[in-house]
């Protein structure tokens, strides 16, 4: 008589992948099937008893390369496949994409790392990548020997997050209702880039705002708005500043489609005005090439602005 616990054809494809992943080195535990969410159960409802007698364990605790514990739990249920970062000595820099609801001509992760990018001087890294359930990339990298980093929000740019210590990312093969998350690049992660470590570790300096510096010669209504915008950005507050910038870019786009303007002007005026406000550079010139972008395109004839 057969005793071995019965598992579909799905949740084999997640066991194997689970399996890869461990093989590899890194570090998995499970998600709720078909969800992003840990499985088990959250600290505040721990009963104490099992495996966290002496304390709650937290799934970057529980995560494992042992090929019996992984077996036993993916042949439980069709786990989805979460990777703890930390312990598997990476950092995943996740690119997400924009959210409904955001405003129009919001930068996405993979333009804001590609601004990133170009103004470090530096190309877009080759390394282990994986698409998400929405679109969006996530990029694995190794941090330096001794190096303990942990997991950030927006600190490089738009809808940039990065995934170290104390963070998870979904592994492929993992499914949810908005998709699959899919292998896009097989190579082992890359060492991370020291310019990208360096971004990522320095202290921000504050920055007093400075008068602007630009020179325009274009119409005096062109010249006045982008005096207007530009000082806008510049004393917006803490938590709209991205917005703000956003806004007043996309404002000054159609004096630059109608000629008024040279595009690099206003590129420029707006990217000292946000690093002014304290916004990063790389997110500054993301922000502003995909607002400019955006307002040129559905910039409509002066004539039917007037």
């Amino acid at each position: 008589m057969n005793d071995l616990p019965t598992i579909d054809l799905a949740g084999l494809d997640l066991l194997a992948h689970a399996v890869a992943a461990a093989e590899r080195g890194w570090h998995v535990f499970p998600l709720r099937p078909r969800d992003k969410r840990p499985a088990g159960h959250p600290e505040r409802t721990c009963p104490g008893t099992g495996r966290c007698a002496a304390g709650h364990r937290t799934p970057e605790q529980r995560a494992t390369t042992d090929p019996d514990l992984i077996a036993a739990a993916w042949t439980h249920a069709p786990y989805n496949i979460g990777i703890a970062t930390g312990p598997s000595r990476l950092l995943v820099v996740d690119l997400d994409t924009v959210k409904e609801g955001e405003q129009e001509g919001t930068p996405d992760g993979v333009t804001s790392f590609e601004a990133l990018c170009e103004r470090a001087g530096q190309a877009v890294p080759l390394t282990h990548r994986v698409r998400t359930c929405r679109g969006g990339q996530h990029l694995y990298f190794t941090p330096p020997t001794g190096a303990r980093l942990g997991s950030t929000a927006g600190r490089l740019g738009t809808h940039i997050d990065t995934r170290g210590w104390g963070g998870y990312v979904v592994a492929p093969g993992s499914t949810t209702p908005d998709g699959t998350y899919t292998l896009l690049d097989s190579r082992p992660p890359a060492p991370l880039p020291g310019w990208l470590l360096d971004a990522l570790t320095a202290r921000p300096e504050p920055v007093q705002a400075a008068p602007a510096t630009w020179a325009v010669n274009g119409p005096r209504v062109a010249t006045v708005a982008l005096e207007r915008e530009t000082t806008a950005v510049q004393s917006s507050p803490e938590g709209g500043r991205n917005t703000q910038l956003l806004s007043s870019v996309r404002a000054l786009g159609r004096f630059v489609a109608w000629g008024d303007l040279p595009r690099h002007v206003v590129e420029d005026a707006f990217q000292g005005a946000g690093e002014a406000a304290g916004l990063p550079p790389a997110e500054c010139r993301a922000t502003i090439r995909s607002a400019l972008d955006w307002s040129i395109r559905t910039a409509r004839p002066r004539q039917a602005a007037a």
